[in-house]
């Protein structure tokens, strides 16, 4: 089942084009983590799958036009922005009031049975939690709703590292089975590579790279080479090459990992590093084109 698609998808306020022309396909149980630089498109481009925003081209979410059936459509979508959002003078007891009463899929009972397993008590307020139980809190309420898709706009963003990962293995462990889709946008990429099923990378409006995360660790190869092998190695076509402590490290798509390995150190790089390197190239191509 395909649970959001689009076909040139744009979005221009102004002068300024924010989408230009994105052509998407999510499927159920699906992890998609779209990446970006800060004004590359991605809040633009969820706001429209939430329906938050008119738009110019085809996209369905769950078979639905999101901004001619939006009421319809959140019965089964739940949409995260930031988990420090919540309001400090709000106590426990009325977030769970609050949801039950705008969320007609939300489980007062289950987000309970979430608590329970916390030192969050239902009396305190937002203000006299630790971010960690700010944390615990947030994914109770989350984690209580029976969404068929999940929307996570930088959810992590101002939590130390420790409650980052916290927050990803109770979402990937607690919440999400094989009927859930979710799509996060993080700068945080490393935290999240070992999440992901697949992968977006959206400048200027536009799609740089998408590929599943199977694709991605066959796909692209790093190999950490003796300046004496560099030669060797920049002649099978990096799409990149850095230095670290004195050895030339080189990025490649599509290249023999056999071949590679004659030459130096082999690994599948990390998301952050290939992102790097798309977003260089694709910045090169840009200057050449002006």
């Amino acid at each position: 089942m395909t649970v959001i698609e689009a076909r040139g998808l744009r979005k221009a306020f102004g002068s300024t084009v924010a989408l230009d022309g994105i052509d998407l396909q999510v499927g159920e149980g699906r992890i998609l983590g779209l990446i970006g630089p800060n004004g590359a498109g991605k809040s633009t481009l969820l706001n429209a799958i939430l329906g938050l925003t008119p738009y110019q081209g085809e996209l369905r979410v769950m078979g639905r036009d999101p901004w001619i059936d939006r009421d319809q459509l959140m019965r089964d979508v739940c949409f995260i922005a930031d988990v420090a959002v919540l309001p400090r003078w709000i106590r426990v007891s009325q977030a769970l009031e609050y949801v039950a009463g705008v969320h007609p899929r939300f489980d007062r009972a289950k987000a309970l049975g979430f608590l329970a397993k916390t030192a969050i008590r239902p009396a305190s307020k937002v203000r006299e939690l630790s971010k960690g139980m700010v944390t615990q809190l947030h994914l109770a309420l989350v984690m209580a709703i029976d969404a068929k898709l999940l929307v996570l706009d930088e959810p992590t963003l101002g939590l130390d590292i420790l409650f980052r990962k916290q927050f990803y293995d109770s979402l990937l462990n607690d919440y999400f089975d094989r009927s859930r889709t979710i799509v996060v946008t993080t700068h945080q990429v490393e935290e999240v590579q070992h999440v992901l099923t697949d992968l977006m990378f959206i400048d200027r409006g536009r799609i740089a790279l998408a590929c599943s995360m199977e694709e991605f660790e066959s796909r692209y190869v790093e190999a950490t080479v003796n300046p004496e092998h560099v030669a060797a190695a920049r002649a099978l076509g990096p799409i990149q090459e850095r230095q670290i402590f004195g050895r030339s490290v080189l990025l490649f798509d599509r290249c023999s990992r056999e071949q590679l390995a004659a030459l130096g150190d082999v690994r599948t790089p990390s998301i952050a590093d290939l992102f790097v390197a798309v977003m260089s190239n694709q910045a090169g191509q840009a200057k050449g084109g002006a």
